[in-house]
């Protein structure tokens, strides 16, 4: 059975059939399935009987494992880390706020690989926002001050011991091995506009989930221009929603979306292993 992609309709993603991930890949399907990646930015796997051995031997087809801060592994690996929710658990729900993962990194990972393992029956949808699509349909009044700025990117929102998941987090009966640090206190710079390293097609890049303010301006007038730009590239029209199968595997374009949780599946566990694409130098 040849490879098949099947665009969603929305304003990003596509489903990938014909294609085994139990079994090695050949150049030329890796390639395929990289210019489908390219093109649609956040690709669906169904029926992926995967196990992490597999998840991990995708990963290295597309570029090699990234650096996954501030979340400890599973037992008996490296690379791959538990996004975990129990049915009981009553901590907030873990990234439900728009981000791109680690933009806090010198060298921002390529994209993310998440695999359902166990997937409640309702609920747990996956937001994608196209960074390109939010970019190209801006304002010119709006682009203009975007421009040429950089932005300041840090964890410490986040992962700092003061931080959403810090150590008033670590009191609440949070299923997830979150390690807040005073590292997540460090900052870097990343252009607002850049254009994809591979495909050279120009979009925003992070907002604020860890944008905490722009190089060389007023932290005010900062944060007025980062409401006005995460009010835009997060309007519904920019937006695929994903709907998870057990099973299913996924992969995105973290230099093109944003992405963020949602609930709804109170009641249920949910389970899903995730894996880090490294950026490419």
């Amino acid at each position: 059975m040849a490879m098949s992609v099947t665009a969603s309709g929305q304003a990003c993603g596509a489903t990938v059939t014909g294609v085994d991930l139990t079994a090695p890949l050949d150049a030329a399907t890796v390639a395929a399935i990289r210019a489908a990646w390219l093109e649609h930015l956040v690709l669906a796997f169904p029926d992926q009987d995967m196990t992490d051995d597999d998840l991990e031997r995708f990963t290295l087809c597309f570029g090699g494992f990234g650096d996954d801060p501030f979340i400890a592994p599973i037992d008996g690996r490296d690379h791959v880390i538990a996004v975990e929710r129990r049915a009981d658990e009553t901590a907030p729900l873990f990234a439900e706020n728009w981000h791109s993962d680690w933009s806090f990194q010198q060298h921002p990972p390529a994209g993310t690989c998440l695999f359902g393992v166990t997937i409640p029956p309702t609920g747990g949808d996956t937001l994608y926002a196209n960074q390109h699509a939010a970019l190209e349909a801006m304002p010119a009044g709006l682009r203009r001050r975007l421009d040429g700025r950089l932005a300041v990117h840090s964890a410490r929102g986040g992962y700092a011991p003061s931080g959403t998941y810090g150590e008033a987090d670590q009191a609440t009966d949070r299923s997830m091995a979150i390690r807040p640090s005073e590292a997540a206190l460090a900052t870097q710079l990343h252009p607002i506009v850049r254009a994809h390293p591979e495909t050279g097609r120009l979009g925003l890049f992070s907002c604020i989930g860890y944008i905490i303010g722009i190089d060389d301006m007023a932290d005010d007038e900062a944060r007025d221009l980062l409401m006005e730009m995460y009010r835009w590239q997060t309007r519904d029209e920019f937006v695929y929603r994903h709907v998870w199968q057990p099973q299913m595997l996924v992969m995105w374009d973290n230099r093109a979306v944003l992405h963020r949780a949602t609930g709804g599946y109170d009641g249920h566990d949910r389970l899903l292993h995730r894996t880090t694409i490294a950026a490419s130098r």
